[in-house]
């Protein structure tokens, strides 16, 4: 945006020219952008860290489930006969 004024001093007209310029509205957009990806970053790799721990955890459950069907038939079956 543009504004002209015109002043006289002495008798003698003068123009002043004044020019705007953003003042830095685009750099608070970009950081504001950086720190929603930053927050964006450490959320998404921290839910699959759960999923990754909720997997183990499933996992090791069914292992033990294993283990105990194996030993209830043992003493169910006793010698395989």
């Amino acid at each position: 945006m543009v504004e002209e004024r015109i002043t006289t001093t002495d008798g003698h007209p003068q123009t002043t020219i004044i020019e705007r310029r953003g003042g830095g509205g685009g750099v608070l957009i970009a950081i504001v952008l950086l720190i929603a990806v930053v927050v964006g970053g450490f959320y998404l790799f921290g839910r699959q860290g759960a999923e990754n721990r909720k997997d183990a955890a499933i996992t090791s459950a069914a292992k033990s489930v294993g283990g105990a069907a194996d030993k209830v038939g043992d003493a169910v079956g006793g010698d395989g006969k």
